[in-house]
């Protein structure tokens, strides 16, 4: 399951309700980079190595779109591949109700207005 976290804060975007087209991108080593914030791209730009080290080993819950480090998070394994989530065993529970829904969420496919509302985390700086 793909879901975009920000390499330099660690924030799902998704969480932040800023979608792949509004995020800030920036490439490193071929690779693009999707940002939250101008603030955070420029920081990345500063000590890439650093900040894709920190923030490579974080999951997303899909229910509750808590950002977590993989090795305190909760797995399923659901049609043969691995989900995490968060261990609050009222988000697994939940999930299990409409699976589809959570994973398009996370995924980026359903909009999601995020803790932030329309305006997102500093897009406009």
């Amino acid at each position: 399951m793909n879901t975009i976290i920000c390499p330099t804060c660690g924030c799902s975007l998704v969480r932040l309700g800023i979608s792949k087209d509004k995020a800030k991108t920036y490439y490193y080593n071929e690779q693009e980079f999707y940002f939250c914030c101008d603030g955070c791209k420029e920081l990345f730009k500063g000590n890439p190595g650093r900040y894709i080290k920190e923030t490579k080993d974080l999951i997303v819950c899909p229910t509750c779109l808590a950002e977590k480090p993989r090795a305190s998070a909760t797995k399923l394994n659901v049609n043969g591949q691995d989900v995490y989530f968060c261990h609050c065993p009222h988000c697994m529970n939940l999930y299990k109700k409409d699976p589809e829904f959570y994973i398009n969420r996370l995924e980026g496919n359903i909009p999601n207005e995020g803790i932030l509302a329309n305006d997102g985390c500093c897009i406009g700086t």
